[in-house]
């Protein structure tokens, strides 16, 4: 998407500046697109003809790139994948990758180049399923707090989960986070955000 926004004179310049203000950490071709976002956010800094969101659309087309090469197979995580996801600990996939960003990069292409960032940040769970497809998901604000709650207590069951979810935005009604959360776990297992429940 990126070399997309750029005429071929604009994209020559960046890939002829990269090469030569950036002293690349390996040789590995797939490795190239890790090297030129460390370019672009530890080397290059802002410079006025920059789209505002280049640093974070490219962020955001390495994950998937790092996604797609990653070597790790969904079959060695240990998970029931019929497991009771509000009763059990939700496992969720290491192919699963919840990301914020100022900008909604997943819809940046040549007719949509937004000037400034919209008022709400933008949240996404990018992820490889069974098939080795790389997908997204667009979430809101209380999924993401819970993806990355589960990350952060993974011993923790669905329902306590939902429950610390529930009293951080102080919801008059848990219980009703609790129904519509448990609908949610389902939807990310079904996708493959989720692989189950941990065992043991």
């Amino acid at each position: 998407v990126l070399r997309s926004l750029c005429d071929e004179g604009r994209w020559a310049t960046l890939v002829r500046e990269f090469y030569a203000e950036h002293r690349c950490q390996t040789p590995l071709f797939p490795e190239l697109a890790g090297e030129f976002l460390r370019y672009l956010r530890d080397v290059r800094g802002t410079r006025p003809t920059d789209p505002p969101f280049l640093l974070e659309l490219a962020h955001y087309e390495w994950v998937e790139l790092a996604l797609s090469l990653d070597e790790r197979e969904l079959d060695d995580v240990p998970a029931d994948p019929a497991g009771d996801l509000l009763q059990g600990c939700p496992v969720l996939s290491p192919l699963a990758w919840a990301l914020s960003y100022r900008y909604p990069v997943h819809r940046i292409r040549p007719a949509f180049q937004p000037l400034r960032p919209p008022a709400e940040a933008t949240h996404l769970v990018v992820y490889r399923d069974r098939d080795d497809n790389v997908k997204f998901l667009r979430l809101n604000a209380v999924t993401q707090s819970l993806l990355q709650l589960m990350q952060a207590e993974p011993d923790l069951s669905g329902a306590a989960l939902l429950h610390s979810v529930a009293r951080s935005i102080a919801h008059p009604d848990p219980q009703r986070v609790l129904v519509a959360g448990a609908g949610v776990l389902a939807d990310l297992r079904a996708r493959g955000v989720l692989l189950g429940t941990r065992l043991g």
